[in-house]
Parts: structure tokens; C-alpha cells; sequence
């Protein structure tokens, strides 16, 4: 059974190389795309086989995510933008008042993903808050994420393999004068960027998922510890990140923001390490917990006349 499949995986790996070496100049957002979706597909088998996890709490990471997004998203486009609007926001790259909005945004964000994991921990992952089951858990809410927008990339890149092969003139009739100039403009841009840009995606996935593996753990804490600051902590670390990220797109080089993510992702492996306890099984603890103590053997002290006779005066 496992040979027909290992062929059909093999055929496929071919095909695609065979694809990139025939399209260079296509290969690294093609690429870029297949590695949004995948790194955090394997990430989940990996943990799943390594660490004897549950996949099914992929799955639940991946709902938690798309949950927290369903208030997430509106509150922003109703509430908060309205409100950084009546402030009289001017988020110029580099301004204050950029930095006040990164906060609000990374706040926003923060608060409503930490909120969602704290509340599937509380209500649906009571028996499910080991660190190997927080890792599995983290990687599917920052898993689908990247899965998300790698369909996205994948989606982009096949609209604009379309468009590179129509005339300018073919775009004009397809669109209108204005449109047709713009995206002629953007494919342009897109095919003459140099191809590690267009890994760029990948790359900040790899440091997001990571990141998203953190706040995981740290939102696991409060239960472990019992002690909510480890759920604000995250919330805090979650607002960190986004805000550097939201203020540095405006101001800074592109790679410069992304070599920022990438510290961030590596501060985030080192959370997660760190988080690392050794857990007892409930099992394990329980059998540690009833079972009595052995007594320590007494040893018998010889009786002697002369121990005997001074007995008599002590």
C-alpha cells in the first residue's frame, strides 16, 4: 500500500521541479505560495508524530483563528477605525500618530486572538493543556493563518501568470483604460522584483507561526499557574508585535521589517523552550499521589545482659 503512494508523491515532486526549472522567473512566488501552505501542514504531522499529539487540535487552532476573526475584523472596520477617525489620526510614515495607530491596531489584535485561545482553554481544552498539546494547538490557529493567505499568494500568482501573457492592448479592452494602466504598472513591478523577495511571504509565515506558538504557551500558563497576568502577557507580546510590524511597513524598508519579524520569531522559539515543563500524565500523578510511602527498615538492635542491666537505671 506504501509504494503506490510514495510513487504518486514522487510523480508529483517531479512535476513540480520540472515546472520551476522550466519557469525560472516564475519558480519563487510560485514557491512562495506552495511554502505558505505547507510549512504549517508538516509543522502539524511533525508534532503530531514526534510528540504523539492529537491532530485534531490543528483543526481546533485553525476554528479558534477564523472565530477570533469574525469579531475581529468587524470591530476594526465599525469601531475602531470610526474611533482613530475622531482622533484625528494622520498616520504619516514615521508620525506619532502612526505609532498611537499601530498600537490600537496591534491591541486590537491582541486582544480578540489571546481572548479566543484563553476561552477554547477554558471551555473545550480542559483535559488538553499539556506543552506538547499547546504546541499543536498554536499551530494550527497560526497555521491556518498562513494557510489562508498562502491560497491567497497562490491565487494572486495565477491571476497575474494570466495577465503577463495578454497584449496591452488585449488588457485595455478586458479593462478599462485606467484599470488596464495599473495593472500593467503592478505586473511590471511583481516580475521584475528579484526572487528572494517573493519568498519574503514564506519567510514572515515561518516567524508569525512561531510567534503564534508563543502566545499560545503563554496563554497556557494562566491555567497551568493560575495566574491571568500570563493571558495579559500575551496580549501585550501579541500588540508588540503586530504594532512594529504595522508601523515599520510605512516607515522602514521591507526588509528591514521583515528581519524584525524574524526576531520576533526567534524571541518566540525561545519562549516556547522556555515554557517547556515536564507534566506528569493525570495517571502518572494520580498513582504517584495514593500510593503509600515505604517505610524505611528498622534495624533490630541486638539485646545484650549488660544493655539489659544498665536499662535499669536510665
Amino acid at each position: 500500500m506504501k509504494k503506490p503512494k510514495n510513487l504518486i508523491i514522487l510523480i508529483v515532486i517531479a512535476i513540480a521541479i520540472a515546472y520551476l526549472i522550466a519557469t525560472v522567473d516564475q519558480a519563487a512566488p510560485f514557491l512562495n505560495a506552495i511554502l505558505m501552505i505547507g510549512i504549517p501542514l508538516i509543522l502539524g504531522l511533525v508534532i503530531a508524530r514526534k510528540l504523539k499529539v492529537d491532530m485534531g487540535l490543528f483543526g481546533i487552532g485553525a476554528i479558534t483563528f477564523i472565530a477570533s476573526q469574525v469579531f475581529h475584523i468587524p470591530f476594526n472596520l465599525w469601531l475602531l477605525n470610526p474611533f482613530m477617525e475622531w482622533l484625528n489620526l494622520h498616520p504619516a510614515p514615521g508620525s506619532f500618530d502612526l505609532v498611537i495607530g499601530s498600537l490600537f491596531l496591534g491591541l486590537s489584535a491582541g486582544v480578540f486572538e489571546e481572548t479566543a485561545r484563553y476561552l477554547v482553554y477554558r471551555w473545550r481544552l480542559t483535559k488538553n493543556r499539556t506543552w506538547e498539546e499547546g504546541l499543536m494547538f498554536g499551530a494550527g490557529h497560526g497555521g491556518i493563518e498562513a494557510i489562508i493567505l498562502g491560497l491567497l499568494a497562490m491565487w494572486g500568482f495565477l491571476q497575474l501568470v494570466t495577465f503577463r501573457d495578454l497584449s496591452p492592448e488585449t488588457l485595455t479592452a478586458v479593462l478599462s483604460l485606467d484599470k488596464a494602466e495599473v495593472v500593467q504598472n503592478y505586473l511590471s513591478t511583481y516580475w521584475s522584483a528579484p526572487w528572494y523577495y517573493n519568498l519574503l511571504g514564506a519567510v514572515e509565515r515561518i516567524a508569525a507561526i512561531a510567534i503564534h506558538l508563543s502566545a499560545t504557551l503563554l496563554v497556557l500558563q494562566t491555567y497551568i499557574r493560575k495566574n491571568i497576568s500570563w493571558y495579559i502577557l500575551a496580549i501585550l507580546w501579541h500588540t508588540l508585535v503586530d504594532a512594529f510590524a504595522v508601523y515599520g511597513i510605512q516607515t522602514w524598508s521591507v526588509y528591514l521589517v521583515e528581519g524584525i519579524i524574524v526576531l520576533f520569531g526567534v524571541c518566540s522559539v525561545g519562549i516556547v523552550f522556555a515554557l517547556r515543563r515536564d507534566q506528569q500524565k493525570p495517571e502518572e500523578k494520580t498513582e504517584k499521589e495514593t500510593k503509600p510511602p515505604t517505610p524505611h527498615p528498622v534495624e533490630e538492635e541486638e539485646i545484650t545482659s549488660e544493655k539489659l542491666e544498665r536499662s535499669r537505671y536510665e
